[in-house]
């Protein structure tokens, strides 16, 4: 017989003993174990009957939104739950690039059973793939895994261009292949303004009101740069460097741009873009005009900024001398009134090793010399002339200047690298020095092509170690301009050494032709 009389086995103590001194909600037990014992044995006949009684109803309508509905929703802003690539390698890549300390190990649901591969079905996920590989290039050092994610995603992105043709969306296309080129991280946004722009307006989707507002801020920002550059233009035509020694670069213009990609203050800007003047000047006294005696007797007077001894200096080295002199000297008053410490000794050290690496170049070229590979990057990373410029931009005492040696050499090696690179064809015509490549293939006995892929495989290396050293949640200043140095430099050489026609566009699209 079915009554309700069937839950009393679970009772093993008479009702009453369930209101001990410790009270218990109702709500905690089922409603039959408060019911009196005559409730308990009640018949399905007497249900039967209370069935038939009359009842009030609140005429309650169905559910508008039943279960099959609410399993039916889908909405792309729900949270990352690891199965998008196309988002978690976007948070990644973001968070990463702010200093926070996320897992590589979020592409392990990416990856194959065992782990050695990614999964050839997210390589159809195009969108994806092309978030997956610019996530990539924030690895640091033992992380196999976006090691891994590199190689996969730049097999499958150019494996889309070759064979997808026109069924690929346009504009997806040119992302694809400007990220090839240079992936985002190594790209300054300062440099990648107007092309960003430009690739926004070409995007169906786009929002007028936020493409009106890019292109006003970009117009008032090369509004205070042209103004920067006048500024920086009278210096530079004061010091008749370029009136009195023809034979170096002019690159007033070139070196601005250097500035921009690099530095975020005005003082900053203006400032380094002086001392890459000055050393792109200077890098021609050393590379092209001086003699060897003439070189030594000069490198001597800087290590001793002997000003009595200029005398026995030609003109052309009088005059560099004094320019560097007055500048140095002039910095160092900035300073003292702004700070109110003297730290010349600190100002004059970064010229003192430019000059000795120029010098240390000098011999070599002269006695016919092939440096091995570590003997040429030692002394490079300081004659590329990153480290002059951060030195006296940012660093006050000796102290800081140790703190920051890792990644002061750092980003002279993702400048230098990107420059030999870049600068390789041109300067062999010329008949330099040897550069990392020639040094290379020396050494090891191998092809051009084997060097210069070696060359890229330190760049990525070097790239890795400035991630990691960098990769704290407060960003350093000083971290970021070093990189932003070695970002500036894949920018600069893209296409050549660094002064063609291609960067002169791209240098006046930026700084002389304002947004329509």
């Amino acid at each position: 017989m079915c009554t309700i009389s069937m839950h009393v086995s679970i009772l093993s103590k008479p009702l009453n003993s369930f209101h001990s001194s410790k009270r218990r909600s109702s709500k905690s037990w089922p409603v039959s174990c408060i019911l009196p014992t005559a409730r308990l044995r009640a018949s399905c006949s007497s249900q039967r009957e209370e069935a038939h009684q009359l009842r009030r109803s609140g005429n309650y309508q169905p559910s508008l939104w039943d279960f099959n509905y609410i399993q039916s929703l889908n909405t792309p802003y729900k949270v990352v739950d690891g199965s998008d690539l196309y988002l978690t390698s976007l948070g990644f890549r973001l968070l990463r690039q702010h200093g926070y300390n996320v897992s590589q190990e979020v592409f392990d649901c990416f990856k194959n059973e065992k782990g050695s591969d990614f999964m050839a079905s997210v390589g159809r996920d195009t969108k994806g793939m092309l978030q997956l590989y610019e996530a990539s290039f924030l690895l640091r050092e033992g992380e196999d895994t976006l090691e891994l994610a590199r190689q996969f995603a730049t097999e499958n992105l150019q494996k889309t261009l070759d064979e997808s043709g026109d069924e690929i969306d346009k504009n997806l296309s040119l992302w694809i292949q400007h990220s090839l080129e240079i992936p985002l991280h190594w790209r300054t946004p300062n440099l990648e303004a107007k092309w960003m722009i430009d690739a926004y307006s070409r995007r169906p989707d786009f929002n007028p009101t936020i493409l009106e507002l890019a292109k006003l801020n970009f117009n008032i920002v090369q509004a205070t740069q042209i103004e920067e550059l006048k500024d920086i233009s009278r210096w530079w035509n004061n010091s008749c460097l370029s009136e009195k020694l023809p034979f170096v670069r002019d690159r007033l213009v070139e070196s601005y741009f250097w500035a921009i990609g690099v530095f975020e203050t005005r003082y900053e800007r203006k400032t380094a873009a002086k001392i890459i003047t000055l050393i792109t000047s200077l890098d021609d006294v050393y590379d092209i005009y001086g003699t060897l005696d003439e070189l030594e007797l000069f490198t001597l007077t800087l290590q001793r900024w002997d000003t009595e001894a200029i005398n026995r200096h030609p003109y052309y080295l009088q005059l560099f001398y004094l320019v560097i002199h007055n500048f140095v000297f002039e910095l160092a008053h900035d300073i003292l009134k702004e700070e109110g410490v003297i730290n010349l000794p600190y100002l004059q050290k970064p010229w003192v090793d430019l000059v000795e690496a120029y010098l240390q170049e000098a011999k070599w070229y002269y006695s016919g010399y092939t440096p091995s590979m570590e003997e040429y990057l030692n002394n490079s990373i300081i004659s590329i002339g990153a480290p002059t410029v951060l030195a006296q931009v940012f660093l006050t005492s000796k102290d800081k200047l140790y703190k920051y040696n890792h990644i002061i050499r750092l980003s002279g090696m993702l400048v230098r690298l990107p420059d030999d690179l870049g600068t390789l064809a041109f300067e062999m015509k010329r008949g330099d020095v040897a550069k990392s490549i020639q040094c290379y293939m020396k050494e090891r006995n191998v092809s051009m092509e084997e060097a210069e892929e070696h060359v890229r495989f330190l760049i990525r290396e070097a790239w890795k170690e400035m991630n990691t050293a960098g990769g704290c949640p407060v960003r350093d200043d000083f971290v970021e301009a070093a990189a932003n140095f070695g970002r500036a430099a894949q920018f600069m050489y893209l296409d050549g050494d660094g002064n063609h026609s291609k960067l002169h566009q791209r240098i006046a699209s930026l700084l002389f032709q304002p947004c329509d």
